[in-house]
């Protein structure tokens, strides 16, 4: 099969296609031909060194894909061959075959194309297990996001409307700025000109902060708190430390959650893909809810997909088609 390798760690060009020995279903697992992948910044990371798969996974970077269900493994029930899927992966969605443990499958959502259905498990698993499972967002309630057009921004601002919450989002333009809005945000805050907690404070404080800023925002972000609120960390783009004002967190009884999906054990993967499907995949079929996509490329063209993340320039997904 063809792939996007490895060999060395650096930057994109350090992403190199390549044949490699086809992709086989174990026990337990199914074996998808990949239509498409979406590019996260997971994927940069492990690109650059920082972010190494999870023992026994594929070396090859891609965390989510979609295509059609090409062989069974042992003991797999529920799946035919031939069936549209996507799938959470714990890597290797950047080849032509990836196995995938059958609880992390799911099938294509109604009204979706098979390609863009590729730029949802990862999201939708990410801020369904993060924002409404660990947070426990309440209808009314104010979310805060950081990051707001990115792939998980523009899935959360969608997920927490729907929910009857309000959000608040920070975005680095006025077009991504009227993007957010556009998707239900309530406000957007243009982080380069505004203080986001100055603003998030006027309208009451934020009950859940979804932040993949790490260390740079953490003060602010338990400021920006609501009394109670819970602040989920979720990415470290912002560097991996930062001081924590103890005090403050008391005073507003707030919490404080650092978390990761990649690494979990495949049970508790199965668990969120399982709710992803009973919660969001209904807003997806209804039209609520949507994937949100920038841009197209062929998965040979893996290199330019890393530098438009890079670029910080898409609104949404960025996929990679086979």
């Amino acid at each position: 099969m063809r792939a996007i390798t490895l060999p060395s760690f650096g930057d994109a060009d350090a992403l190199v296609p390549a044949d490699v020995s086809d992709a086989v279903a174990g026990p337990g697992e199914v074996l998808v031909e990949v239509v498409a992948t979406a590019v996260n910044r997971a994927d940069l990371l492990q690109r650059q060194g920082f972010y190494a798969p999870p023992p026994g996974a594929s070396p090859y970077p891609g965390l989510e894909c979609s295509g059609r269900v090409r062989a069974l493994g042992e003991g797999v029930t529920g799946w035919s061959v031939g069936d549209e899927v996507c799938a959470l992966l714990s890597g290797g969605g950047y080849a032509e075959l990836v196995a995938v443990p059958a609880g992390q499958l799911l099938p294509v959502p109604a009204g979706v194309s098979l390609v863009e259905a590729a730029g949802l498990p990862e999201v939708a698993c990410t801020v369904w297990s993060n924002v409404f499972q660990l947070a426990a967002l309440q209808p009314g309630e104010l979310l805060l996001v950081h990051g707001g057009t990115s792939g998980i921004g523009t899935m959360a601002i969608q997920l927490a409307v729907r929910h009857g919450a309000r959000v608040v989002v920070t975005v680095g333009s006025a077009e991504k700025a009227s993007r957010a809005v556009d998707l239900g945000a309530e406000r957007a805050v243009l982080y380069r000109d505004e203080d986001f907690v100055e603003v998030v404070r006027g309208l009451g404080g934020a009950d859940v902060v979804l932040d993949n800023m790490g260390a740079a925002y953490l003060p602010r972000n338990v400021q920006a708190l609501a009394t109670g609120g819970r602040l989920v960390v979720i990415g470290m783009q912002g560097g991996v430390k930062g001081e924590l004002d103890l005090g403050m967190l008391l005073g507003k009884r707030a919490a404080v959650h650092a978390t990761s999906l990649r690494a979990r054990p495949a049970q508790q993967k199965a668990a969120i893909v399982a709710a992803v499907r009973e919660h969001v995949w209904p807003w997806v079929e209804a039209g609520d809810v949507r994937p949100v996509v920038d841009q197209v490329l062929p998965l040979e063209r893996a290199a330019d997909a890393h530098r438009v993340l890079e670029a910080s320039t898409h609104v949404g997904k960025v996929l990679l088609t086979t």
